[in-house]
């Protein structure tokens, strides 16, 4: 397999997109940027970012009927807070594929 070269942009974009996103795995990210998941892990060892390893537990849903107002209270901040979280993350890569798409229009030779 050739080794790739990738754009200094693209490894901080990658790193910061990683770092910025709660919850999701190395595996997660590297799979959505098309790079190996010892890539992605090796750029952020670099950067200096820490890897998380599984994920956090989840708070466990009762059925909403059987909620108390504090606990469904709980339940909508913890899923606003998630849908913030990969709206932030779809803007990332959104950037991030838009900039990879400038590169790379940019060193066709047709």
């Amino acid at each position: 397999m050739a080794r790739k070269n990738y754009p200094d942009e693209f490894k901080r974009d990658a790193v910061a997109l990683y770092r910025d996103t709660e919850g999701a795995t190395i595996k997660v990210i590297a799979a959505d940027l098309g790079v190996s998941e010892a890539t992605l892990s090796a750029w952020c060892k670099t950067a200096g970012v820490p890897i998380r390893h599984g994920r956090s537990a989840s708070t466990a849903a009762a059925s909403p009927g059987l909620e108390t107002p504090e606990q469904e209270l709980a339940r909508l901040r913890a899923e606003n807070k998630a849908l913030r979280a990969t709206e932030a993350r779809l803007s990332t890569e959104r950037d991030i594929l838009r900039s990879a798409a400038k590169y790379f229009a940019g060193e066709t030779n047709w």
